[in-house]
């Protein structure tokens, strides 16, 4: 378990930084890596001071590829059955994101209680809190009194 923790923490220092083309010249474009396809485009050409573009060579270890950086291998779950198949000692999951609340919920509900890492929970929103009738028939009545006056 050292080891992976080791490797997962190299794999990041290993890998590089790619800008898209133009990035900083116009405003509107994300940072958001996008291949670059001109035909006189000097990145695509690989000039050196134009960016790198991402290539075998960044790769992280075999050993650690799809691991999350918690040290967990990584599983897309849509369905509470796709759970039965997993471990939770060394799967951690990640709930689809098309996934209704309904369904995510008894997701979540059956994962945290089989002793999975949930990724992405959702908290629930609390209910309002419930107001007396009492309290509210006493504002009302001196509400009643001001207007009487």
């Amino acid at each position: 378990m050292v080891a992976i923790k080791r490797l997962i923490r190299d794999r990041h220092a290993k890998r590089g930084s790619f800008q898209r083309q133009c990035l900083h010249a116009k405003s509107k474009l994300e940072d958001v890596w996008r291949r670059p396809r001109g035909g006189q485009s000097k990145q695509r050409k690989q000039k050196k001071a134009k960016g790198k573009i991402p290539s075998p060579g960044f790769a992280g270890p075999v050993a650690v590829r799809g691991f999350h950086p918690c040290g967990m291998k990584e599983a897309l779950v849509m369905t509470v059955a796709t759970l039965e198949s997993l471990d939770a000692e060394t799967t951690a999951i990640r709930i689809g994101g098309t996934v209704g609340m309904k369904k995510r919920m008894e997701i979540q509900e059956k994962a945290l209680a089989g002793g999975f890492k949930v990724l992405n929970p959702k908290v629930i929103a609390a209910e309002e809190p419930e107001v007396d009738e009492d309290l509210e028939d006493e504002q009302v009545s001196d509400e009643e009194v001001k207007d009487d006056e």
